[in-house]
């Protein structure tokens, strides 16, 4: 694997049906040096993932083990963020299909929400969610995120990112504190 630019970001997807929330969760994101893909639902979500196709051919009982569309294999997402209400899919089913899926299951699914409710924070990790934050996201939520990232990333290229930042090729943002609906958000 090449040192590319995008070598020292991680990619991250980013769901969610409020245009508020979704810029507030991709600037926190890119502010922490992710790459941020942001959709504004499940079902964009699982189109950009792939897993449409990866649906529709476990559908078909005798379907060859490999789709000439399987876009996912290309797809580089070390991570899924996602609103749990929206219309249409939930950030639940949407985690559920992700898990369900043979290419992607181990991508790690964080899932977030305004409403604390025990059960539903429950049922997600029950389900697999890395992790459930609480609306808004705080760059202390987003700076839990990069271990679990950190278990899809082989050790070489571990020790590709550490020796480039020991170079000083990588360098950590320089961040300002903004005002966002009352709460102080560092970026």
């Amino acid at each position: 694997m090449g040192l590319g630019a995008t070598d020292s970001q991680f990619p991250v997807l980013a769901v969610d049906d409020s245009i508020i929330d979704r810029k507030l969760i991709e600037r926190l994101l890119k502010t922490s040096s992710y790459q941020v893909t942001a959709v504004d639902s499940g079902s964009k979500a699982l189109e950009f993932l792939g897993l449409n196709d990866e649906v529709e051919q476990s559908d078909i009982a005798e379907a060859p083990s490999v789709s000439p569309n399987n876009h996912h294999q290309e797809v580089d997402v070390k991570l899924i963020i996602t609103d749990y209400c929206m219309p249409g899919m939930t950030g639940y089913d949407l985690l559920r299909k992700i898990k369900e899926s043979k290419s992607l299951k181990d991508i790690p699914v964080v899932i977030m929400s305004s409403e604390n409710e025990p059960s539903r924070i429950n049922r997600c990790l029950e389900e697999g969610a890395e992790e459930f934050f609480l609306k808004p996201v705080k760059l202390s939520d987003v700076n839990k995120l990069r271990p679990h990232m950190m278990k899809g990333t082989s050790m070489e290229d571990e020790a590709n990112i550490s020796k480039r930042k020991a170079m000083g090729e990588i360098q950590a943002p320089e961040r300002t504190r903004t005002t966002y609906n009352g709460f102080d958000v560092l970026s």
